[in-house]
């Protein structure tokens, strides 16, 4: 197998989906489409280690509101990191997982199959929360490298072979 299609991702379980009990659903869908995990943890990600995940960037995109929000968000309680690799793992990933808003993702993914929230209804003045989307997936490849070195060190990564790879070797 070329190694330069072969790509490792970033996937979250928020706590949202912690705390509903999806986190063997949402490995399951990554397994049954022949992607690796190829590190895996639990974590609770403190206010700081949130922000270091949550960079500026989005601050520039969507506001220190939004920023505050998912920062919040994410360090209310313990996450499960993955590292995922996979030919094309990025894309691939990012099509499982579904639409960010929950209420566009498309039934059979992650999103569209499990949470309906949409912005709209989270930005009501009286309702006022952050988008509860279960899941955070690397954006791009530059994203996924990035956030691999936060999430996990070299030592907690992995390499085997699984079926998938073992018969495409033969």
């Amino acid at each position: 197998m070329r190694q330069d299609h072969i790509e490792k991702t970033l996937v979250l379980i928020k706590p949202d989906g912690l705390k509903r009990g999806l986190i063997g659903k949402i490995i399951s869908r990554f397994e049954d489409a022949g992607l690796k995990i190829v590190g895996m943890k639990m974590k609770h990600a403190d206010e700081e280690f949130a922000r270091k995940h949550y960079t500026e960037d989005i601050t520039l995109r969507r506001g220190e509101k939004v920023r505050s929000l998912l920062v919040d968000y994410i360090s209310a309680s313990p996450v499960v990191a993955m590292a995922i690799e996979g030919v094309g793992a990025v894309e691939i990933v990012r099509k499982i997982v579904g639409e960010t808003e929950p209420r566009k993702a498309l039934p059979g993914t992650i999103r569209g199959d499990f949470q309906h929230i949409s912005y709209d209804y989270a930005n009501d003045p009286d309702i006022d929360i952050v988008v509860k989307n279960l899941i955070h997936a690397s954006a791009d490849k530059k994203d996924a490298e990035n956030e691999l070195k936060l999430w996990f060190s070299d030592s907690e990564l992995y390499d085997y072979r699984t079926v998938h790879e073992l018969e495409i070797l033969e």
